[in-house]
């Protein structure tokens, strides 16, 4: 039972949580130089991770996958079972995981360094909201970067298995951008678009949460950091079933 009662006060913390932040969009001040500051930091900082592990996902997807196509005489479909793994499961997961690791704990460990030093205490003093100061903005840079860093890997993990498929496998590069252009349809496109905003809000809220709710000291900290982490990543994955399903029955699928 008090399993029970702490996941439903976690997560009418973390409901209340998304109300402060977002609520009165428009009432000044609204702070978009942090906005920005954090879409640059969570976007552009998680980028070359993300294009590396997106490059060799692509790769390996290709090379793992063509021997079993090459069985059954369909090795030219090598492309389009890439894009549509990437599109529809691993682009979105992958990207999200890589973003809770980076974004997701680095976002706990600030906030949770401000409640111990007692800064947070100091901006409700001054009359400062910090929800709207501190919340709002990392909400807003996850949930606008999670679909951006999540297209560029699904192109980059593209392109790793067309080099992939050109040196190693000899299938013609036409071939293989043909196969994968037929992956693309408006179900897939939607669907990792719903996914990644899905994910990058539990990416924010959790790491959020777990730096705002920050007692102990630099102790404190650190179990904060990697709940926030391991919260993320289960939730992610979790979640990723049920959007499926809900995406499949959709597009009529299931």
């Amino acid at each position: 039972m008090n399993f029970f009662l702490v996941l439903l006060t976690e997560l009418q913390e973390s409901t209340l949580l998304v109300w402060r932040a977002l609520r009165y969009p428009f009432r000044r001040p609204v702070y978009w130089r942090e906005t920005v500051a954090q879409m640059d930091s969570i976007g552009f900082g998680t980028l070359p991770i993300v294009l590396l592990a997106g490059f060799f996902i692509g790769a390996v997807l290709a090379l793992q996958t063509a021997g079993t196509l090459r069985s059954f005489g369909a090795q030219n479909y090598t492309g389009r079972l890439v894009a549509t793994s990437l599109l529809r499961e691993l682009g979105p997961v992958l990207t999200c995981i890589l973003l809770a690791g980076r974004a997701g704990s680095g976002i706990a460990a600030e906030l949770g360094a401000m409640c111990v030093s007692e800064q947070i205490d100091a901006m409700r003093a001054l009359g400062t909201d910090p929800f709207r100061k501190l919340v709002r903005p990392r909400l807003l840079a996850l949930l606008t970067m999670a679909p951006i860093l999540t297209v560029f890997a699904n192109v980059v993990g593209i392109i790793g298995g067309l080099i992939v498929a050109i040196t190693l496998l000899q299938i013609p590069s036409s071939v293989y951008l043909s196969s994968a252009r037929e992956a693309l349809n408006y179900d897939d496109i939607w669907g990792t678009f719903l996914k990644t905003g899905v994910f990058g809000l539990i990416v924010a809220v959790v790491g959020c949460r777990c730096g705002l709710r920050t007692r102990g000291g630099t102790v404190g900290v650190g179990q904060s950091t990697t709940t926030s982490v391991v919260v993320s990543i289960v939730l992610i994955l979790v979640s990723d079933f049920f959007l499926t399903r809900l995406i499949l029955t959709l597009s009529g699928m299931a």
